[in-house]
């Protein structure tokens, strides 16, 4: 019954009063990324939800659109901005997802949502992460975060799919809090994000 229908219940009301709460914030960082990427303070792409479905999902844009001679988007380091370096470090860049969750698109937990050209590449067992809404947080970013590789990451989700329940969620949430405060698990070493999945890593 908790995944079905009281997990919703609770994604609704804690993402509402959440977002409530964190107005200010939220705000002031739509200002500040407004003058810092050219009038452009959130990020949209689509992304796979419940069943591989397709949504778009909100983020706080911590890079810039800057090129190279050639017309290429350079790298996501040289592209990330000071105040978007620390937007990342702190996870306040995952702060508009939470109008993913009221809407319906996300969960609070669940596996991140990934990218879509990823889902051909998935095994049969990976393809289970799609079983359930997509999370804001996770039991993978509890357990590593962009620091693991992608083996272990889709581990993890799967585990989390087949042991689902309101017990797990609540400590997930309270080791995300944790996460937050000590900044664990941001990124893999020598890189701003992590490498993409190619089926095989």
């Amino acid at each position: 019954m908790y995944n079905t229908f009281l997990k919703r219940i609770f994604d609704f009301s804690v993402a509402f009063f959440g977002f409530l709460l964190l107005s200010p914030i939220f705000i002031i960082a739509t200002i500040g990324l407004y003058f810092a990427n050219n009038g452009k303070p959130f990020f949209f792409q689509a992304r796979p939800g419940l069943g591989g479905v397709i949504f778009k999902i909100i983020k706080f844009k911590t890079m810039n659109d800057r090129k190279d001679a050639g017309g290429n988007l350079l790298s996501d380091a040289e592209r990330l901005t000071p105040l978007g370096a620390f937007i990342r470090k702190t996870s306040l860049d995952e702060l508009p997802q939470l109008i993913n969750v009221i809407k319906g698109d996300m969960s609070l937990i669940g596996p991140r949502p990934l990218l879509p050209q990823y889902l051909p590449l998935y095994s049969e067992t990976q393809k289970l992460r799609h079983n359930v809404r997509p999370g804001i947080t996770g039991w993978a970013q509890v357990n590593g975060r962009n620091a693991i590789s992608w083996t272990k990451k889709f581990e993890l989700d799967v585990w989390y799919v087949n042991h689902l329940s309101f017990t797990l969620d609540l400590k997930i949430l309270f080791l995300t809090i944790k996460k937050v405060i000590v900044r664990e698990g941001i990124s893999q070493e020598g890189q701003v994000t992590m490498e993409g999945f190619n089926g095989s890593n």
